[in-house]
């Protein structure tokens, strides 16, 4: 796949959309010297965007289910980035127009249903060309994937040992867009609770860990001592888990020994210290139950969606720019040894930093073609860390994202 064969380095699929719009305005100001477009199923609403943020880019009008628009599209250019959700409806054409024509891509989703699908139709032929699909790009999954990734790195160059364990625990302020609630709801709303609930559904030919029960999603608060605070379920942790796991056997296959073979890794939302922090914890925990039943019902996610923000609805800019996360990490080895990171970032985590996280990907996928892990060989529908590793670690960092060791 030649640049000088593509007429766009990247296009920006879904470009109308609630992050979509961000995309647009991130490569306005960051994408210097990059030849792009924008590109969805309405040129006016396209059209509308690019006068609003006073931006001369091409257009092109290319439905989701349209598979010869599709098809057009990926032809042009070498990646494709896009925040047309929920994925399961809008985002298996685009994949396999990218993977026929071996365009990398990459997106923001959290459908990991959705995503066993399309390893499941596409991965092998992907891995063949030297094709990198990489779903979830995003705050689902960036900051678990990258920080393990860069804790089980240090633990290898610090100790000569693999890591056995990685625990992460989260700390956010931020606000929900209708396009991530609508991808909530079309997985529930297509019976794939207990699909989703499968620790190890992305896993290489689904192959699990002899002790599955021990990498089942926590469901109760506890008090860490590692962490020195209460923690609790984490409601992104059905999505990260299951990509971080993908990306340690992925790793483990092409002989990266950074991963033990019997490699765990959980995640938890971080409450804080004393008897206050306990009961949250112990509420949300309860709290979060409730809800996963109650949204098997109907009748409770056509309410939810009738009040909840609607697909290009989010949060207010004010509301954006006070949010931030914080992802601590701890990783440890099979003699004991230790190693600490944070992963950080100001910005609501869902709008602000995944917008930065899938643009940096993007960009990733173009300038580091030569210098990705595994070379230009490297293919398949894969992982953040698999398919960018060091790349897009250092892209993130350049960008002012806080990737720290400790």
């Amino acid at each position: 796949m030649k640049s000088s064969r593509r007429k766009y380095d990247v296009v920006l699929y879904g470009a109308t959309g609630f992050v979509g719009q961000q995309t647009v305005a991130y490569f306005a100001q960051h994408a210097k010297g990059l030849s792009w477009a924008i590109a969805g199923r309405s040129r006016d609403k396209l059209t509308a965007i690019l006068r609003e943020l006073n931006i001369r880019v091409p257009v092109i009008v290319a439905d989701a289910q349209d598979s010869l628009a599709l098809a057009r599209l990926a032809i042009e250019t070498q990646v494709v980035l896009s925040s047309a959700g929920p994925y399961a409806l809008y985002g298996s054409e685009l994949v396999a127009a990218c993977v026929r024509h071996q365009t990398h891509y990459a997106d923001i989703t959290g459908e990991t249903p959705w995503v066993r699908q399309m390893i499941d139709a596409h991965h092998a032929q992907a891995a063949q060309e030297g094709t990198r699909i990489v779903p979830g790009c995003g705050f689902d999954s960036v900051p678990s994937d990258i920080g393990t990734y860069v804790v089980a790195q240090e633990m290898l160059r610090r100790h000569s040992e693999p890591c056995v364990d990685v625990k992460a625990c989260f700390s956010l302020r931020g606000g929900l867009n209708g396009g991530t609630l609508a991808s909530i709801l079309n997985i529930m709303g297509k019976g794939q609770a207990k699909e989703f609930a499968q620790p190890f559904l992305l896993n290489p030919g689904h192959v699990a860990d002899a002790n599955d029960a021990a990498h089942q999603d926590p469901t109760a608060p506890y008090r860490d001592a590692d962490f020195a605070a209460w923690l609790g379920p984490f409601f992104m942790g059905p999505i990260n888990t299951r990509v971080v796991r993908r990306s340690a056997a992925l790793l483990q296959a092409a002989g990266d020994q950074a991963y033990a073979a019997q490699f765990h890794y959980q995640e938890y939302l971080r409450f804080g210290k004393g008897a206050v922090a306990a009961v949250a914890a112990a509420g949300l925990s309860a709290g979060s139950l409730v809800t996963q039943t109650a949204l098997q019902f109907s009748a409770v996610r056509r309410l939810t969606a009738a009040f909840a923000p609607k697909p290009g609805e989010g949060p207010s800019e004010q509301a954006m720019d006070s949010g931030s996360f914080r992802c601590q990490l701890i990783g440890r080895s099979a003699q004991g040894n230790i190693v600490r990171a944070v992963v950080s970032e100001q910005g609501d985590p869902s709008n602000r930093a995944t917008t930065k996280m899938v643009c940096e990907s993007a960009m990733a996928l173009v300038h580091g073609a030569a210098q990705l892990p595994g070379g230009r060989q490297r293919g398949g529908v894969i992982t953040p860390a698999y398919a960018l590793g060091d790349v897009l670690v250092q892209r993130l960092r350049a960008a002012g994202m806080q990737i720290e060791l400790q």
